[in-house]
């Protein structure tokens, strides 16, 4: 089946409107295309399928500032190469942050979190933590492999027994539903 540009638009709006299965065909049909341009830019796997998953979720957190007169998948690879900068700039501050002048004494401020960071950190875990027990089961099963047991793709992709892209649209749907509960609840 070939994909019109009237079909990739039509599927658009429909994700505007928040069908789940449109943000599929949308994942679906411009996966590769991301990820392929990511995998020249950076040649590693991993970062190459960071950089695309953190591609869509922006892109369909900012959906409804898409405009029609741009091809979509130029609009995506603009996003994911403006990822990949943001990537780099932070990589290069934190290196050029750790170099030390052998004959300079810099003076290193405690960076550990005060009592009053501890509690506030714990707070905000605890409400954290009730917005995602209100997720569905299977939704909150994907926030805790992903980022508190921190588990890869892949190992999750074995945990469940499932392929690596419903790993990715589930985990993808997971963080969406997650921020719709915490922007309805004004956090």
């Amino acid at each position: 089946m070939e994909i019109t540009k009237e079909k990739i638009h039509s599927e658009i709006n429909k994700a505007r409107a928040g069908n789940q299965s449109a943000y599929n065909f949308l994942l679906n049909t411009f996966w590769n295309e991301v990820y392929k341009f990511q995998l020249k830019r950076t040649k590693d796997e991993y970062d190459a399928e960071e950089i695309t998953i953190q591609t869509f979720s922006k892109a369909f957190d900012k959906l409804s500032t898409y405009k029609d007169i741009y091809t979509f998948s130029t609009w995506l690879i603009t996003i994911s190469k403006n990822i990949h900068i943001d990537i780099l700039r932070k990589r290069a501050s934190s290196i050029r942050s750790q170099l030390i002048k052998k004959d300079e004494v810099y003076r290193v401020p405690d960076e550990g979190p005060t009592p009053e960071d501890a509690l506030i950190k714990k707070q905000n875990l605890a409400q954290l933590l009730r917005f995602i027990k209100q997720l569905k089961p299977h939704y909150q099963e994907m926030i805790n492999l992903r980022y508190f047991q921190e588990m890869s793709y892949k190992e999750i992709e074995e945990e469940l027994n499932e392929p690596m892209s419903s790993v990715k649209v589930k985990l993808l749907r997971a963080r969406r539903l997650l921020a719709d509960i915490i922007k309805k609840e004004g956090v």
